[in-house]
């Protein structure tokens, strides 16, 4: 697959921007500042938010492909996580109690963290593993026989039903944090493990 250039979010979008554009704050966790990742959101609520902010600003926004997603958490990278081998809970929130590999035990914090805190991925993106699954523009295959080859949306065929996330969270067990880890969801369910990041195509 060759990916064409685009810009990523460096944070997922954060309670304030979503409240900024959308005029409403619909997080579970929303008690904890408005520099956290807005949570409790939909796919079709990601898309209309993507709509409102491309006609506030004239700039076409949109969600990262699922191509575009795993090249930009992967970094270049061919290690199961983009940190290398294993990950702690000190660079990537998520259920510590269930570890990856040979990885102890850590903490579970049971909630989500600031869009900047802990480390960014090699390619200065933070909480691309763990904090929030990720809405992408894609529909769930179960497999990628017959994916596109240009990194777009893979838009035909597959469980048309349902949108794909990525990333893990907060909440779950580290092996769900992988780079190749897919997960997928009908697209108006809203899950307080739930959010989305924004991209644009490269002028």
């Amino acid at each position: 697959v060759r990916v064409e250039q685009f810009l990523m979010g460096r944070y997922e979008v954060t309670q304030d921007q979503y409240e900024a554009v959308m005029g409403t704050n619909p997080s579970f966790f929303k008690g904890f500042g408005f520099n956290r990742p807005v949570d409790s959101v939909s796919w079709d609520d990601a898309q209309e938010f993507i709509r409102r902010l491309t006609q506030m600003t004239g700039k076409r926004y949109r969600l990262p492909t699922e191509a575009e997603w795993e090249y930009a958490v992967r970094a270049g990278t061919t290690t199961p996580l983009s940190y290398g081998a294993n990950i702690t809970p000190r660079v990537v929130n998520y259920n510590g109690n269930y570890p990856y590999g040979n990885a102890r035990k850590g903490e579970y914090r049971e909630q989500t963290m600031d869009v900047n805190s802990l480390y960014p991925n090699p390619w200065g993106l933070h909480h691309i593993h763990g904090n929030l699954w990720e809405w992408v523009e894609d529909y769930y295959h179960g497999n990628y026989e017959g994916a596109p080859t240009d990194g777009s949306a893979w838009l035909t065929g597959g469980d048309q039903r349902l949108r794909v996330l990525r990333g893990g969270s907060c909440s779950y067990n580290s092996a769900l944090c992988r780079s190749a880890y897919r997960a997928r969801s009908n697209p108006d369910r809203r899950n307080h493990d739930f959010g989305f990041r924004v991209v644009m195509s490269f002028p």
